[in-house]
């Protein structure tokens, strides 16, 4: 049995927390898990916390994490995969240094199966020797690790990264769908999509998907609407607007009420398949 120390506690077991959990067991890094929504098949949040010296949190908002933090004593080390508002992250950092606790935010850039395979990337916001401090862990989840800056700043940078990403794939979607609606082959229009300057990272992963309308979540759509609205309240406290986000949202609200919530992002295109929902 591994020291205290040498456990990582992991606080939230679904999509992007089961990928985590399985780099860290391809690194033989010992770990235990909880997660909220299925506390009836895992360990207490106490037992857990007894175990490990380290903590991982990939939790569904600041909020979840929020209420794990007040629990959480020090000294440990916090590396947080939640993708929240950043105000609350840097914020979090601050309260937790008073408890002897180094908090990191450390966002992922890709989905379950990018962290899973290693071709994610990971975004952290920390104190510098904070970030040194973790830094053995990160590798063992990806090999692209940035260090954008102090706490928050990896929360920021996912908000960033998750709006022209998001963009990219209801771009794709849009196109698909007009090439479907005017009579040219949705495949044939993604190849050549794909052949010339148009072409994204987006297309190779998400467009067989909206063609072959299999939506098993590697990300789920419900997920990335919540970062959606966490850009445009960010940007809404600088007084800034992001005219291609609001109307992304309103695309994912439709999503929603068609039923695509738990459904992996690349469903969106059924917006545009769906007459009722999507008008000129």
């Amino acid at each position: 049995m591994a020291k205290k120390s040498e456990v990582v506690g992991l606080f939230g077991v679904g999509l992007l927390g089961s990928a985590i959990a399985d780099r860290l067991t391809s690194a033989q890094v010992s770990w235990v898990g909880y997660d909220p929504a299925r506390p009836d098949l895992e360990p207490a949040p106490e037992a857990v916390l007894a175990k490990a010296g380290l903590l991982i949190l990939c939790l569904p908002d600041s909020a979840h994490a929020a209420r794990l933090l007040e629990q959480i004593d020090g000294p440990r080390i916090v590396i947080d995969a939640t993708t929240g508002d950043p105000r609350e992250m840097a914020a979090f950092a601050d309260s937790l240094r008073t408890k002897h606790i180094r908090y990191l935010d450390v966002t992922v850039g890709g989905s379950s199966t990018h962290l899973r395979n290693g071709s994610a990337i990971l975004m952290a916001g920390a104190a510098d020797a904070d970030f040194q401090a973790a830094a053995p862990l990160l590798r063992a989840l990806s090999d692209k690790i940035f260090h954008c800056g102090p706490p928050g700043a990896g929360a920021k940078m996912k908000l960033v990264f998750n709006l022209v990403l998001g963009l990219n794939r209801a771009a794709l979607a849009e196109g698909l769908a007009f090439a479907e609606r005017i009579g040219l082959g949705g495949a044939n229009a993604l190849e050549i999509l794909q052949a010339g300057p148009a072409a994204s990272a987006i297309m190779e992963r998400k467009g067989p998907k909206m063609l072959s309308r299999e939506y098993a979540p590697e990300a789920r759509l419900a997920q990335h609407h919540k970062d959606v609205r966490l850009m445009l309240a960010e940007a809404a406290a600088l007084g800034m607007s992001l005219p291609l986000t609001q109307a992304h949202d309103s695309i994912l609200t439709a999503a929603e009420q068609l039923g695509h919530a738990a459904s992996d992002n690349s469903a969106l295109i059924e917006t545009y398949r769906s007459d009722s929902v999507v008008k000129p």
